[in-house]
């Protein structure tokens, strides 16, 4: 074959290793991008999982929120490029704005950034937030006058606690387009990853706390718990009653300094048990018609790294009313029977003084009827300590009631013979009867009955 004749099969056979060198060269390149892509997307997993446990590891269980964001803010500029990261916090008297430079920006740089921030929170709230008060707090790199750079990046991810929206974070640079959809969706996971956290956390805390409001509703003792800044966190009904307070949740410190200023310093006392670390007990207090003792401790965490941290103080209201009351029927039973005891020594007094003028004893019936009166005054004395050893019998629960069949004629006949002596040094002259229909037999207990009847004439004295 001529040379000629080769150069179509040669032009043919050249074509067909340009293109399948073009096609290898293509498929190689593709290849190599397709394998860096997905080590660059291997390495960024890997990355995020070391960010996302940085900050778990940094955060641990906390429900400060203001600790978390510290935390993340410090981490971020480790994937990200900015001049500012910040957030905007909702408190109930203010929303609290911290901006941390990693670069030098100028005060109109931050002025804008919060502008934007309160605008996007505002929208998200649905209301007008103009008027409320802003605590600003700037870190990191200065704020210099001679640079007029502005805000080119920019973007703001809202924060979302339990399905409650609790502010936002925002990531500002000076450089156009800087920030991507990868990028974003590191720190959306962050973010998520944090508010679930905390969402959990708080849902265990609310089940403790449901469980702790439980047992203190159902304390017979006013109980108060406050933080470490004695705002109050807790009161249960018995402690709200105690002050008067009718009102829908809880009351504040001063609801209770404006109760007890004249008795009992409560702030004092709480300042007291929380920086000393002791248990204070106070006085007894009369507050209206009913006496309180109070105690003051420290309230402390029992678990964990923090065990043995103050966590604030605690006022426990003990309503001594019951324990008064008694006290006071002791000492009036104690003058009762100090009262009683003066029935039966004077009658042994005068029995005496009539032994001792000597015509009682000349008659023997007379002698005898005295000496048994003498008798019977010896024994209501020893029946009177008795009934003091009653009172601890009623105190133990252990009183009982000896009930027999008895004449209660007979009962009444022996006590006015036995006051006689008395009553005819004082020229009086003791008379009884009984209605026609009174039985002769009733179940009673004559000891119990002879003390109705004494009390009947002590207090005719």
């Amino acid at each position: 074959m001529a040379p000629s004749e080769y150069l179509p099969f040669i032009s043919i056979t050249l074509t067909l290793f340009l293109v399948v060198g073009i096609f290898m060269y293509w498929w190689t390149k593709h290849m190599r991008e397709g394998m860096e892509g997905k080590e660059q997307e291997v390495k960024r997993r890997l990355y995020e999982l070391a960010i996302l446990k940085e900050i778990s590891d940094r955060t641990g269980y906390s429900l400060n929120i203001k600790k978390i964001l510290d935390v993340i803010s410090g981490s971020l500029n480790q994937f990200l490029e900015y001049n500012a990261v910040s957030y905007m916090l909702l408190e109930p008297s203010k929303i609290v704005f911290k901006i941390d430079l990693d670069r030098s920006v100028s005060p109109q740089f931050i002025k804008d950034m919060r502008t934007r921030m309160l605008s996007s929170l505002s929208a998200l709230l649905g209301r007008d937030l103009v008027n409320t008060q802003i605590e600003e707090i700037v870190t990191g790199a200065l704020m210099l006058e001679v640079l007029s750079e502005p805000i080119e990046s920019y973007f703001n991810i809202p924060l979302v606690i339990g399905d409650e929206l609790v502010g936002v974070l925002t990531i500002a640079s000076t450089k156009a387009g800087l920030y991507k959809e990868a990028e974003m969706e590191i720190l959306y996971k962050i973010i998520n990853q944090a508010s679930q956290a905390v969402t959990k956390l708080e849902e265990v805390v609310k089940t403790e706390q449901g469980k702790i409001a439980a047992m203190l509703e159902s304390m017979i003792e006013g109980v108060v718990m406050t933080d470490r800044d004695y705002r109050v966190i807790a009161a249960n009904p018995a402690a709200k009653t105690i002050i008067g307070f009718a009102r829908e949740g809880v009351p504040t410190i001063f609801d209770f300094i404006d109760i007890l200023k004249n008795t009992f310093d409560i702030k004092g006392k709480l300042e007291e048990a929380i920086k000393l670390d002791k248990v204070i007990k106070g006085e007894e207090i009369l507050l209206g018609d009913k006496y309180y003792q109070i105690l003051v401790t420290p309230v402390k965490t029992n678990t964990g790294v923090a065990k043995g941290e103050i966590l604030g103080g605690a006022v426990i209201f003990h309503d001594m009313t019951h324990e008064k009351e008694a006290e006071k029927m002791r000492s009036d039973f104690t003058s009762m029977m100090v009262h009683e005891l003066r029935s039966p020594l004077g009658n042994i007094k005068k029995i005496g003084e009539m032994l001792s003028t000597g015509n009682v004893l000349d008659n023997k019936e007379e002698r005898k009827e005295y000496i048994s009166m003498l008798y019977e005054s010896s024994s209501s004395m020893l029946s009177l300590v008795n009934d003091l050893l009653d009172v601890a019998r009623l105190e133990a629960g252990k009183f009982e009631v000896d009930k027999h069949p008895f004449d209660i004629k007979e009962i009444i006949s022996e006590r006015v013979k036995f006051f006689s002596a008395t009553a005819q040094d004082k020229g009086v002259l003791l008379h009884y009867e009984f209605a026609k229909e009174t039985p002769t037999s009733i179940l009673l207990d004559t000891k119990r009955i002879s003390q109705v009847v004494d009390n009947q004439k002590i207090n005719q004295n």
